[in-house]
């Protein structure tokens, strides 16, 4: 399964040709960044409120450009271009975040959480930790965000594991955790890039992918499909980083006060994409799209959970540590044991 949605991505080759770039071009250190996010859009308005209040509180030392409205290129081609020194960073979901620290795709395992309360505990727990790890590989953190829950859309319901085998799915190239879900439900994807989706859904060469419900609007991917699952695969973990060289030409006294002002900027990010996964699931509904139940046979739910399992065991010394593991898992079950009322977080 495969980890999309509002990743946050720049291509300096787009930054003259129709990207949308913000204020900010007077600041003395202009941190560039860029996002899927479409121009007027409210992920847009947040960030430009940011961008405008570090600004004012940096007297201008400060700024961040970003470029709206999607760009070309994968998470892997900017860090290319961050290494070129083309771009300081970008805001990027845990397929890019891993690598750079591997150990932050630790809560985007598949079938573990249920809802958005137990997975705010857990990365919240694990926060400080995984901040250190990026400062030790040289990025910055400006802030979290959870891009949502992840469903499977499919053009036939997927009713069963023998159904589910017989689809053409997408898995993001290069995704370590994808390969390892599919193999251990013995499903043979499609690598392709992100930006890939789209025209290969048209061509037949995909026919299956899974993405957040306000993902497959935004992109336009629930005019391919006629169903989605109701039960969700994973949440996909999102951040906004800075290079350390980039960091490090801003004074002490404006990367505190950054550090100060990104986060209610980012809680209402959060409290945004919930809202629009919300929202777009009725969009969904009235497009024609039909949900479709969790397996209903014992058998296969049994099967789904096994294989989901075997998935993260086999990931152990290649992504996170079985210490790392075992703590998630722990968290996971205090949140649980202290909240019996949470249940899964279902489509209906």
């Amino acid at each position: 399964m495969k980890r999309v949605y509002l990743m946050l991505f720049v291509f300096i080759a787009c930054a003259f040709s129709g990207a949308d770039a913000n204020a900010g071009s007077n600041a003395e250190v202009m941190i560039k960044l860029a996002t899927l996010a479409p121009r007027g859009s409210e992920i847009m308005k947040l960030l430009d409120g940011l961008n405008a209040e570090v600004m004012e509180k940096t007297g201008n030392e400060v700024g961040f450009k970003v470029y709206y409205g999607g760009v070309q290129g994968d998470e892997k081609d900017v860090f290319r271009k961050i290494r070129m020194g083309q771009l300081h960073g970008g805001a990027f979901t845990g397929n890019g975040l891993g690598r750079i620290v591997p150990q932050v795709r630790v809560t985007e395992l598949p079938y573990l959480f249920w809802n958005d309360e137990e997975i705010n505990y857990v990365r919240n727990h694990l926060r400080a930790e995984m901040e250190d790890m990026f400062r030790r590989q040289g990025y910055i953190v400006i802030g979290w965000n959870a891009v949502g829950f992840v469903y499977n859309f499919s053009k036939v319901p997927i009713s069963s594991i023998e159904v589910a085998r017989n689809q053409k799915w997408w898995m993001w190239e290069g995704d370590p955790l994808s390969r390892a879900v599919f193999s251990a439900f013995d499903i043979t994807p499609v690598p392709l890039s992100f930006t890939e989706v789209m025209t290969s859904l048209s061509t037949k060469l995909i026919d299956t992918a899974s993405t957040t419900p306000y993902g497959a609007v935004a992109f336009r991917w629930h005019t391919r499909f006629d169903y989605m699952d109701e039960y969700p695969i994973t949440n996909v973990v999102g951040a906004t980083i800075v290079n350390e060289e980039t960091w490090n030409k801003i004074s002490e006294k404006s990367q505190k006060l950054i550090l100060e002002i990104a986060p209610p900027y980012f809680e209402r990010m959060n409290q945004l994409n919930r809202k629009q996964n919300k929202d777009s699931v009725e969009i969904l509904k009235k497009s024609g799209i039909e949900i479709v139940p969790f397996h209903p046979e014992a058998s296969t739910r049994e099967f789904v959970f096994n294989a989901a399992k075997t998935a993260r065991e086999n990931l152990v010394g290649e992504l996170y540590s079985r210490e790392l593991l075992d703590r998630t898992l722990s968290l996971l079950h205090e949140f649980r044991e202290a909240h019996p009322e949470l249940g899964v977080e279902k489509l209906r």
